[in-house]
Formats: C-alpha cells, sequence, structure tokens
C-alpha cells in the first residue's frame, strides 16, 4: 500500500482535466447561467489498498442503486467539502472521521442530474467495521485501488438518456457495475496517476 499511497499523493500535485458527465458528449449544449448544487465524495482507500464504495438505496431520488462514493449534498454547516465528504461517510458506512487522513482534492465533476461534486480523496489510517446506513445504502463494499488506477481497466458504453444517446466511462468489478460520475471520476483519478 505505500506505493499506491506515494502514487495518489504525486498525483494530487499533477494539474487535473475539467470532469463532467458531459465529457464523452461533446454535442451536449449546456444552459447558460445554470444553477448546480454542491455535494462532496470521499475517494477513500484503506491501508490495505482497497478502495471503498456504496450501492446506493434503489428508493433514492438520486441515482438509485448505483455504485457511489460515500457523500452527498454539502449542508450549510458544513465548513469545507472535506467536511461534508467526512460527515456524510460517517452517517452512510460508519467511517470515523478521526480514522481517515486528507490527502487533496480532485477535479470538480459535474453530473447531468444538477451537482457540482467535490471529490475529496482520503487514506483509512484505522481498521473499521462497515455499517450501512439502512435509508441511503444497500451496500458497502471495497474494490483494489490498483484496479480503478489502470486507465486499461475502462471502457466506453452508451445508452439512451432522456432520448438521446450517451456515451460514459464504466470500470466493472466482479458483480459491480461501476458507471457514470463514480467511473468518470476514478478515471480522471487513473489518468493522473498514469500520465
Amino acid at each position: 500500500m505505500p506505493d499506491d499511497l506515494a502514487r495518489l499523493s504525486d498525483a494530487l500535485n499533477r494539474p487535473a482535466r475539467p470532469s463532467s458527465d458531459f465529457d464523452l458528449n461533446p454535442g451536449v449544449v449546456l444552459p447558460e447561467g445554470r444553477s448546480l448544487r454542491a455535494a462532496a465524495v470521499l475517494v477513500a482507500v484503506t491501508q490495505q489498498g482497497r478502495l471503498i464504495l456504496t450501492k446506493r438505496s434503489s428508493h433514492l431520488a438520486h441515482h438509485p442503486g448505483q455504485i457511489a462514493f460515500p457523500g452527498g449534498k454539502v449542508d450549510p454547516g458544513d465548513p469545507t467539502p472535506e467536511a461534508a465528504a467526512l460527515r456524510e461517510a460517517f452517517e452512510e458506512v460508519g467511517l470515523p472521521t478521526g480514522s481517515v487522513q486528507v490527502l487533496g482534492r480532485l477535479a470538480e465533476h459535474e453530473t447531468v442530474t444538477g451537482f457540482r461534486i467535490t471529490p475529496v480523496v482520503a487514506v483509512v489510517t484505522q481498521p473499521f467495521t462497515p455499517v450501512a446506513e439502512p435509508g441511503e445504502v444497500d451496500e458497502v463494499f471495497s474494490v483494489p485501488i490498483s484496479h480503478v488506477l489502470d486507465p486499461a481497466r475502462f471502457r466506453i458504453e452508451r445508452r439512451r438518456w432522456r432520448g438521446e444517446w450517451r456515451r460514459f466511462y464504466v470500470v466493472p468489478y466482479g458483480p459491480y457495475y461501476i458507471w457514470g460520475a463514480t467511473a468518470r471520476i476514478l478515471r480522471g483519478l487513473a489518468d493522473r496517476v498514469s500520465p
């Protein structure tokens, strides 16, 4: 894991390209003056080299049943995106704030559903037992960080969304179909780790 941590730290010092759900769809024209809701996610890696992910509850209004990082909306009481990501990780998966060392941020990511996500990269410094918050999370699981840091593991797929074909990244792992914003954020990280 020390090598992966060093690669992550080095990557955060490299310039990042913009990130959005529209990157692979250059024909999309975004409305001027659109209002985006602030959100933050925790890209948390354990000392064993595992990335913590969740399967969202199927009854949620946004991205039901999808694979996601722990995270959510930035609340008025959150002083920073880091604070929001840590609070949400504690609420959703039971990750104690004191067991996390923040390494930095990735490029903000705009979603098709109107969120501006700040991905916060961190290492989990102490063992913890994940506890899924039943209202939001169906499952907490992890994947090897090496799997998602390899650009060759990603592919581009497409599906119809609001009557238009939309292309997006996927990075499957076992039974988990990691796609959309989560896969795009991970692809951005992989590109920075392996320039």
